[in-house]
């Protein structure tokens, strides 16, 4: 994967160089403001940070309509499509949601079946810990109905009303499972945990043979949903990579949550069984409790991370960046902004200096070029706008954007 991005890069690059060369043959030489050969570094992301990209009144020696640049978006696009690779990345894109709707459905079936095992052992053998089991596979089972809406709705196409797509519902949902699971999983937990403390709890001995039976059953049913779902996570990619989806990684917290759960539940009703102290079970039922409101905890700070607009990572954005820079009509990146707009999509927004004496008409071809250079060679990168700016450098890294203070535009 990192390899095609670098071919990717370099491609765009020598394009990038090909297609000026005419003009600057034209013009004998190279582009106004700068010499033949600069020096320029390819790599590097050490840009000056502007405000954000937007339209200013003043026509600042280029028009307005030219300086913008703007990205369509995919509503306007998608007459035109996109290039062929981006349609085998979208194919690629199907294809793992496939996987992932399998790994749900698998993760699906297993709770609502452990779930009524656990309900229906917990209430023979009055075992606060298998009920506490059971509220937790019957939050686990709505959420994947919440994941199941989540990939049937983020891939919805574009329209008037959302010209950047759907593609944030996959946070959303996945938000509303974490909810699930801190309510339905970890507050019942506490309560059969607290309530058990206090009341006690009888248990004959054909009871804890049902409840132990049940816990076996379900440790089986989990570990092999769960070992369905790493086995996804190994096929596309591994670790982070293969966690990038907030669909996938929620049943990978929930299965790896569930498996743990179970075992301590097996423990604590083993202790109390020996032991005769409802102490065990209890406290097996509060440590479940704990468990899922850390998991909710983790799973909805990610969710809300990408829902109010989280940026690229920064090895994606130096690399947008450098590819920028490299470009022989670009003098400058002032700044440089972006966000994620769903699982595959994200916004690229570009305050750039571009050397001077060029004219409008050569603006536009230039900041076209750019953005198809952009597009080919991040295909995740299908939102780019370009804000042409002449403003000076110093300015730009005096703003309040640039030093991070407030009120900056």
């Amino acid at each position: 994967m990192t390899g095609t991005s670098s071919e990717r890069e370099k491609a765009a690059l020598t394009a990038g160089n090909n297609e000026t060369a005419p003009a600057r043959a034209a013009d004998g030489g190279a582009p106004p403001g700068r010499e033949q050969d600069d020096g320029r570094p390819d790599g590097g992301s050490g840009s000056r940070s502007g405000s954000p990209p937007a339209g200013r009144a003043d026509g600042g020696g280029k028009s307005r309509a030219h300086r913008d640049g703007g990205g369509e978006p995919r509503a306007d696009r998608a007459a035109g499509g996109d290039s062929q690779e981006n349609s085998a990345d979208g194919d690629g894109d199907s294809q793992a949601d496939r996987h992932t709707k399998v790994t749900i459905l698998v993760a699906l079936a297993a709770n609502l079946v452990i779930a009524v095992a656990k309900a229906v052992g917990g209430v023979l053998a009055g075992s606060p810990a298998l009920l506490s089991e059971a509220a937790h596979s019957v939050a686990d089972s709505l959420n994947e109905v919440f994941l199941l809406a989540a990939l049937r709705r983020s891939r919805r196409p574009a329209d008037t009303r959302h010209p950047f797509g759907y593609g944030k519902e996959r946070f959303f949902w996945s938000l509303l499972a974490a909810v699930g699971i801190f309510v339905m999983g970890g507050c019942f937990s506490f309560f059969q945990g607290v309530e058990a403390l206090r009341n006690g709890a009888d248990e004959t001995f054909s009871g804890y043979v049902v409840g132990l039976a049940v816990l076996g059953v379900a440790l089986i049913a989990e570990g092999v949903s769960l070992m369905r779902a790493l086995h996804q996570v190994r096929g596309q990619g591994g670790g982070l990579a293969g966690l990038r989806d907030p669909a996938l990684r929620t049943v990978v917290a929930e299965d790896a949550t569930a498996v743990l759960g179970v075992t301590l539940a097996l423990v604590g009703m083993a202790l109390h069984m020996v032991t005769g102290q409802v102490v065990w079970e209890a406290s097996a039922s509060l440590a479940i409790g704990v468990l899922l409101v850390y998991v909710a905890y983790r799973l909805g700070r990610d969710a809300r991370d990408q829902l109010i607009g989280e940026a690229a990572d920064p090895e994606l954005s130096g690399r947008i960046q450098a590819l920028l820079r490299a470009q022989p009509e670009i003098d400058s990146v002032e700044g440089l902004f972006t966000m994620k707009m769903g699982l595959d999509s994200t916004l690229v927004a570009a305050r750039i200096d571009l050397v001077p004496g060029l004219d409008s008409e050569r603006v536009e071809e230039v900041s076209e070029r750019i953005k198809r250079s952009l597009t080919h060679t991040f295909p995740d990168a299908d939102q780019i706008f370009l804000d042409v700016t002449d403003r000076p450098a110093g300015k730009a890294h005096e703003s309040p954007a640039a030093t991070g203070e407030r009120g900056g535009a």
